[in-house]
């Protein structure tokens, strides 16, 4: 959809306060939009979506406890590479049973 807004205006807000069990999430990131709105869909008590900004924007209210925030330290070389090592060796098992199983 074309907005006619810049990347940098394209933004994610996040307003709760301490003493509200509510949090307002304004997001222009369709994931985020997506994922919102099915979690709306599956669980309409705990989720909804408050506003449309017909700019690509949507607003959803959420419970505060349902929404986290996850910070995730960076890789060790090391642990990169252990990572690596398991992609590859679950693709070429993955490509195994393919050609063990083609399907018709």
């Amino acid at each position: 959809m074309k907005t006619g807004l810049s990347k940098k205006q394209k933004t994610i807000a996040i307003f709760f306060d301490e003493d509200n069990d509510i949090t307002e999430v304004m997001t222009h990131n369709t994931n985020l939009k997506n994922r919102l709105r099915k979690y709306a869909s599956l669980h309409p008590n705990l989720c909804k979506q408050t506003d449309d900004n017909e700019q690509g924007g949507l607003t959803f209210e959420i419970q505060k406890k349902r929404l986290s925030i996850k910070l995730t330290a960076p890789y060790t070389e090391e642990r990169r590479k252990a990572a690596s090592e398991l992609a590859k060796k679950n693709t070429q098992n993955l490509r195994r049973k393919e050609n063990e199983n083609p399907v018709l």
